[in-house]
C-alpha cells in the first residue's frame, strides 16, 4: 500500500524524479513491524538477511560490502578483517581509536587509492563503531567506481557549499562539505580550540544519539543538560560564563523531542565566556531555521530535507564570518573537509540535483506536518505530541527564518502505551529509521537509537514508546487517513 501511496499521480504534479531511489545508493531500510524493528535491533538473523538497503554509517550497503570483500581477499592475512577510509587523516585517526579501544595490532595500507585499515577480525566491531560515530566513510558510490575503474579524483564540494549558501545566506568561504552529517560534527569538535586544552564540552537539550557519543568518546567528555529550563538551566550559563567548556552543542530544534532552547541566553553566555556555540539544524533544515544568528558554527546533515531523495549521505559545517572563532577554526575545517572526510563527487553530483528541489518539498512538508500534528493533537488515543509548532514556540520563532515552517519532523505517544505496537504495526506507510525522505517514514524512535539504554532515556523524557514522523510529499489527506486505520488498534 505504501508503493501505492508513493506512485500516486495527486502528489506528483513537480518533476521530483523517482521517489523510490536506487536501492545500490538508498539511505533508508523498511522495518514494517515492532518485531522487524527489535529483531534488527538484536541482529536477529531472520532481519538481517533480508535488509537490501539502510544508513550508510550502521549499514554496509552492496558496493561497499562486496568491495571490503575484494579488499579482505587481498590485503589481510587468516583472522584479520578490513574496512576502508578515504584517506590517510581519517584511516589514521581510525587506527589510534581501535587500537586505543582493543589494545590489538592494526596495520595501515593503501588499497586501489583508498586506505585500507587491517584488523583482528575480534576488533572489527571497534573499526565498525569508528565508522559509526566518525561518519568518515567510503560512500557506495565512491565503492560502485572503484569496482568499476572509474574512480573519481575531482570534486564538486564548492559548488555544494555555494547551492547551501543560496539557502542559508552564509559565506560559501566559511562553509565546508563533508561525507556525512557526523564527520561534519567530529570534525567541529575536533577543531575546537578548548579541546586541545583538555575542556569538556556541554550538551543542551536531549541530542540525536551520535552527536552525544561523539563528545564523550572523542573529546574529553561532555557535561549533559538534559532540558534547557529552571535552576539547572541558570547553573549551565553560569559556568559557560566561567569559560568552563570548550564548546557548547545544542539543535534547533531537537531529535525527537523537537524542543528548542534559549539561544539568545546561551549565545549571550557563551560571549561572555569565550565559548564557541555549535548548533544543529538538521531536524527541521536551513530552509526553516536561520540558527547562524546565534551560532559560531552551524552543522548540518544534508541527507535529509536537503537531498530529499534518500539516495546520498553528506554534511555540512558553516563557521559564521564574524565569529571571534572563525579564524582559529578555518584552517581546520578546511583541511579535514579536503583530507580527512570530503564528499565524493559522484555523491556531491547527486546532491546537487536533489537540492534543486528542495523549496518545493519543504513547503508542501511543512504543511503536511502541521496537518498531521494538530489533528494527532485531537485524537482520544493520542496523550502527547511534539513538533515545533506547539513545542517550546517561543524559543522555536526565534530562529524561524521569514518565509520557513516547522519542518516535517513530528513525534507522538499514546494514553495506552502498550498498544504502541498494534498501531505501528497497523500503519499503512513506510516504517523504518531516518527522515527527510519524499515519502512518509515512521519509527518507533526511542527503540531504535537507544534500545541498549531505554531507561536512562525515559528518564529523560524520551518514551520507549514514542513514534517519530517524517512527513513526506503524499496529500495530507492520506496521511491523516492512514493514522486514522492504526489508531483505530489503539
Amino acid at each position: 500500500m505504501a508503493r501505492d501511496l508513493l506512485t500516486d499521480p495527486a502528489w506528483r504534479e513537480a518533476d521530483l524524479g523517482d521517489p523510490l531511489p536506487d536501492s545500490l545508493h538508498a539511505c533508508s531500510m523498511a522495518l514494517p513491524t515492532w518485531d522487524a524493528v527489535t529483531g534488527y535491533e538484536e541482529q536477529r538473523d531472520k532481519v538481517m538477511r533480508r535488509l537490501r538497503a539502510g544508513y550508510p554509517r550502521f549499514f554496509l550497503q552492496q558496493p561497499v560490502a562486496r568491495l571490503l570483500e575484494a579488499a579482505k581477499s587481498e590485503v589481510a592475512a587468516d583472522g584479520e578483517d578490513v574496512l576502508l577510509f578515504p584517506t590517510k587523516a581519517s584511516v589514521q585517526r581510525a587506527h589510534r581509536w581501535v587500537e586505543s579501544r582493543t589494545q590489538s595490532a592494526v596495520r595501515i595500507t593503501s588499497y586501489h587509492g583508498l586506505q585500507a585499515l587491517v584488523v583482528p577480525e575480534a576488533a572489527m566491531p571497534e573499526a565498525r563503531n569508528y565508522w559509526r560515530f566518525c561518519g568518515e566513510i567510503v560512500s557506495s558510490r565512491r565503492a560502485a567506481d572503484l569496482l568499476d575503474d572509474t574512480l573519481r579524483d575531482d570534486s564538486l564540494s564548492a559548488e555544494v557549499a555555494q547551492a547551501l549558501c543560496r539557502i542559508t545566506g552564509a559565506d560559501a568561504g566559511h562553509t565546508f562539505v563533508f561525507a556525512s552529517g557526523m564527520a561534519a560534527v567530529s570534525a567541529v569538535l575536533r577543531a575546537l580550540p578548548g579541546i586541545h586544552k583538555g575542556l569538556k564540552t556541554l550538551q543542551i537539550e536531549f541530542p540525536y544519539v551520535d552527536c552525544l557519543k561523539i563528545q564523550e568518546h572523542f573529546g574529553n567528555g561532555v557535561v549533559y543538560l538534559n532540558e534547557a529550563d529552571g535552576e539547572s538551566f541558570d547553573e549551565a550559563l553560569m559556568r559557560i560564563r566561567m569559560g568552563e567548556f570548550a564548546g557548547v552543542f545544542t539543535e534547533a530544534p531537537g531529535n525527537p523531542l523537537l524542543r528548542t532552547a534559549d539561544l539568545a541566553r546561551i549565545a549571550d553566555a557563551c560571549r561572555d565566556g569565550g565559548t564557541p556555540l555549535v548548533i544543529d539544524d538538521s531536524a527541521c533544515g536551513p530552509a526553516n531555521v536561520d540558527v547562524l544568528r546565534f551560532a559560531d558554527i552551524v552543522t548540518g546533515s544534508l541527507t535529509k530535507w536537503i537531498s530529499g531523495a534518500g539516495d546520498v549521505i553528506a554534511g555540512a559545517a558553516t563557521l559564521r564570518a564574524d565569529s571571534s572563532f572563525a579564524e582559529t577554526m578555518h584552517a581546520a575545517l578546511a583541511e579535514c573537509a579536503t583530507h580527512g572526510a570530503p564528499l565524493y563527487a559522484a555523491d556531491a553530483q547527486v546532491l546537487l540535483s536533489n537540492m534543486a528541489g528542495y523549496p518545493f518539498r519543504n513547503d508542501r512538508i511543512n504543511a503536511n506536518a502541521l496537518a498531521l500534528t494538530a489533528w494527532l493533537a485531537d485524537h482520544p488515543a493520542v496523550a502527547r505530541v511534539w513538533h515545533p509548532s506547539i513545542t517550546t514556540t517561543d524559543h522555536y520563532h526565534a530562529v524561524r527564518r521569514d518565509g520557513g515552517g516547522h519542518g516535517g519532523l513530528l513525534s507522538f505517544v499514546l494514553k495506552q502505551p502498550k498498544k504502541t505496537a498494534r498501531v505501528y504495526d497497523a500503519l499503512p506507510l513506510c516504517k523504518g529509521p531516518g527522515f527527510g525522505t519524499p515519502f512518509t517514514l515512521v519509527c518507533p524512535y526511542t527503540r531504535l537509537a537507544h534500545y541498549h539504554e531505554l531507561d536512562w532515556a525515559e528518564a529523560c523524557g524520551v518514551s520507549p514508546h514514542l513514534l517519530r514522523v517524517s512527513c513526506g510529499l503524499e496529500p495530507a489527506e492520506v496521511l491523516i487517513a492512514a493514522f486514522e486505520t492504526a489508531l483505530q488498534h489503539a
